[in-house]
């Protein structure tokens, strides 16, 4: 019935039992991969589709001043949370989430983008502090949005009105830039960090350790129950070495005018107070700023996020006397330097005047207390010339100008402290004995922080000791989070003969005296000292050629001043924008020393109570060997050794501290 062509050759027949033998085995090995070799891999899988692990944010650290007094502190919150590990379209449901949590679709579709190269099992941050309604939409959403669900997170919570916000800094969603940077590289997108002050710089230590809880779901995403939890460790708290009250009393001097005050303990370094004006509001940063509040902040021609203690780079202007009297009393150059000024003095050809010639007045015969008293700018110019630009360049560098004070806080400055090596290496250019007249009253090339004026004038008031400053007590401080510096640059010691050291410390308390440039500033029954600066935003020849009104550019206001004149307990620095006169800034900084000293007086006694050695200060009238006999006002600190457990308070004879 069929022919031989019709049957199927054996050589066929073998080719189809070999190859259907072939597709057998290769099934019976990915079987047996997949139960036996691969089995630990998919049952992780499995566990994952059905165990749900949820982050316990911790919180920051709470920040507190120096008596423990909380400044800044957490609010508890919701955040909305976008889940990636189901599958989901998350773009085809951006529209209707960002209608419940009232955001722009884009925005939706923007974060899912930028974390899309994060591991699936991380959520999406979606959006911070929602509101109750934000939240009800999302419990009511939870079978239609699966892939929603909501953390407690704790907040920041800082002062209003700004107050402290450049020290204390913000915090904010750490940024792909930041991720590329070799300190965040552990960090992941999302997390909040510390962006500035105080914040950015202990960060470490202020964030802690999250926490983490497993949840088991079924397979619409639902949470069914709680499998386990690990609790988060909360950030450390951080104490500063800031005085509130002290902050308060700064921040209402600085009230209504653009600038800056630092108050600093020169004995230690300790900043009791430090505020910058404009100032901003960090609780705005605290969920998530928006662009318009960043551009508003960022293109303010008065710079509210700079902090100007210690990154206004200006000129110190007549504050620098005191560096330069320093320079050539121990140059042996300043003791017998009298000047007689007739309102200003020529030097290599140019009229140099000074600033009494503004007032229709002159100087008259002048030595070196009265140069610093009444800021005799010829005196000045003359000391200037006699001393040379490095010779001036070489206190001013001893005493920390031109170079960062290695405070604890973030993006300091360096300043500008010219010098002929200095001209040479930035502009390859010779320096000229006439650029020194302008610098020895501060002006010129010279630029210097408030930062760095605190701490020169106060360590010249303290005998020539400078300790570096800080902001938060480095015993309280894990040792990993502490900044690395130098010990030898914790305390620099320069030489200052006694004698020169009484000199200036006397001509500095008669700056706010009836004989001063700062009587209005004076301040009865208290010790007190300082420096007066004007300083010249543009020079003359630019305002001329601006043609603009005396209104602009007018001169910035600087103060210096400490309590008591000699190793001083506090020293303040206000720097007044455009503030004209530095007997405006020294009524400010006033204002803070008495607050500092009536808060001394109203606290009970150190020694009430103690046994042992107590360290006092103290103030006498003594004869004076090199002044004829005459009485000459002293001070000192002395270890006293007290017996008893209990002791009456003492108090001082009046007019006396």
């Amino acid at each position: 019935m069929f022919g031989h062509d019709d049957k199927v050759s054996h050589t066929r027949l073998m080719a189809v039992q070999y190859i259907i033998l072939v597709v057998f085995l290769i099934l019976a090995y990915g079987l047996w991969s997949l139960q036996v070799m691969q089995s630990d891999k998919y049952a992780n899988l499995a566990e994952k589709n059905r165990i749900r692990t949820v982050d316990i944010l911790a919180p920051r650290g709470k920040i507190l001043d120096r008596e423990g007094r909380v400044i800044v502190d957490n609010y508890p919150s919701f955040s909305a949370l976008l889940l990636r590990d189901s599958a989901r379209d998350l773009y085809a449901d951006a529209d209707l989430i960002a209608r419940g949590l009232h955001m722009e679709p884009g925005e939706v579709k923007e974060r899912i983008r930028k974390f899309a190269s994060m591991p699936q099992y991380k959520p999406i941050f979606l959006k911070d502090d929602i509101t109750p309604n934000e939240l009800a939409f999302i419990e009511s959403h939870r079978n239609e949005l699966p892939e929603l669900d909501t953390i407690m997170a704790h907040r920041r919570l800082y002062p209003r009105k700004g107050f402290m916000a450049h020290l204390v800094g913000y915090v904010g969603e750490v940024s792909e830039d930041m991720l590329n940077q070799p300190q965040w590289e552990f960090y992941s997108p999302g997390d909040v960090v510390g962006k500035s002050g105080v914040e950015l710089q202990y960060n470490q230590s202020l964030m802690g350790k999250n926490g983490s809880r497993r949840d088991l779901v079924n397979s619409r995403g639902r949470e069914v129950s709680r499998l386990d939890e690990t609790p988060a460790v909360p950030g450390k708290p951080l104490k500063l070495t800031l005085d509130v009250d002290l902050q308060i009393a700064a921040e209402e001097a600085l009230e209504g005018k653009n600038g800056a005050v630092v108050a600093m303990d020169p004995r230690t370094g300790e900043i009791l107070a430090m505020v910058s004006r404009p100032t901003f509001n960090p609780n705005n940063f605290a969920i998530r700023i928006s662009r318009d509040d960043w551009n508003k902040l960022v293109n303010d021609e008065n710079h509210p996020l700079l902090n100007k203690a210690i990154q206004a780079q200006l000129a110190p202007g007549s504050v620098f006397k005191i560096i330069m009297a320093t320079a050539g009393l121990q140059e042996g150059v300043a003791q017998t330097l009298h000047v007689n000024c007739g309102g200003g003095a020529t030097f290599y050809g140019r009229y140099f005047k000074c600033w009494v010639m503004g007032e229709h007045r002159v100087h008259g015969p002048v030595e070196i207390r009265k140069a610093i008293y009444q800021s005799c700018d010829v005196f000045f110019y003359t000391l200037a010339e006699k001393l040379g630009i490095d010779r001036i360049a070489k206190y001013a560098t001893m005493l920390g100008l031109g170079q960062k004070t290695g405070i604890d806080l973030p993006q300091e400055v360096s300043g500008v402290m010219p010098s002929e090596q200095w001209k040479i290496r930035n502009f390859k250019q010779k320096w000229y004995a006439g650029e020194t007249i302008s610098v020895g009253i501060g002006q010129g090339a010279v630029a210097t922080t408030p930062i760095q004026l605190a701490r020169a004038i106060g360590g010249i008031a303290s005998a020539g000791v400078l300790h570096r400053p800080r902001v938060a007590f480095p015993q309280e401080m894990p040792p990993n989070v502490v900044p690395a510096v130098n010990p030898n640059d914790e305390v620099v010691k320069v030489p200052i003969d006694p004698q020169n050291w009484q000199l200036i410390t006397d001509a500095m308390a008669d700056v706010v005296s009836p004989i001063g440039t700062a009587n209005s500033a004076h301040l009865q029954g208290i010790d007190f000292a300082g420096k007066t600066g004007s300083a010249q935003t543009i020079s003359n020849v630019a305002k001329a050629r601006l043609a603009r009104g005396k209104a602009d550019f007018k001169d910035n206001g600087w103060f210096v001043g400490v309590e008591p004149r000699r190793n001083p307990e506090i020293v303040v620095t206000t720097l007044l924008e455009e503030g004209e006169h530095g007997y405006l800034a020294a009524r400010v900084a006033s204002q803070v020393i008495k607050a500092y000293v009536e808060k001394q007086r109203r606290q009970p006694s150190k020694m009430a109570g103690q046994k042992g050695p107590v360290e006092i200060g103290a103030v006498w009238n003594a004869p004076d060997e090199h002044n004829d006999g005459n009485q000459t006002l002293h001070a000192g600190r002395f270890v006293v050794d007290v017996p008893r457990k209990t002791v009456p308070l003492a108090t001082a004879a009046p007019g006396m501290n």
